[in-house]
């Protein structure tokens, strides 16, 4: 999944951080990289500090940004990176939140939008789940649902259980 992500990160790179002045050339590939480390490390962050239900809710939503759970993943996404681009490259306050800016929205609203897309296999909400949950997929369920995970009552515990709980 971090490979596909970097990619994206690479697809809304262009004028945050390939022609931003603020950004030298020889780092605009590391930039890329720590963004999409930090997008990854913040959804982590979420999913383990439980934000569970912020993070299911965007991606039940088409990405449009307009409800609230997809601004406070945005947010939370946008500081990490902040932080991040400030402490290992040493940009300053302004130059870094303009990449977050620039870029988080349109990342995030990708991201759910090819989730959501049958049609494009570049990522899928389980596998996505399962890599932020560190492969422990029902593991994460089981703290949202309080251990009552088989939601469709077929005696698995799968994607359409965690579809079942948000009314996806």
């Amino acid at each position: 999944m971090l490979d596909n992500l970097i990619n994206l990160v690479k697809e809304h790179a262009g004028e945050a951080i390939v022609r931003n002045p603020d950004v030298p050339n020889e780092k605009n590939e590391a930039v890329i990289e720590e963004t999409g480390n930090s997008i990854m490390g913040s959804l982590q962050n979420m999913v383990s500090g439980g934000g569970m239900n912020d993070l299911l809710n965007t991606f039940r939503g088409s990405g449009s940004g307009s409800d609230d759970s997809f601004g406070a993943v945005s947010q939370n996404v946008s500081g990490d990176l902040i932080s991040n681009l400030k402490n290992k490259f040493g940009l300053d306050q302004g130059a870094a939140s303009g990449i977050a800016g620039g870029m988080i929205p349109n990342i995030l609203k990708s991201l759910v939008n090819k989730t959501n897309d049958p049609n494009d296999k570049s990522f899928d909400l389980q596998s996505i789940l399962s890599q932020l949950g560190g492969g422990n997929l029902q593991g994460m369920i089981s703290k949202v649902t309080g251990g009552k995970l088989d939601k469709d009552g077929d005696g698995d515990v799968d994607l359409k259980d965690i579809k079942g709980m948000f009314g996806m």
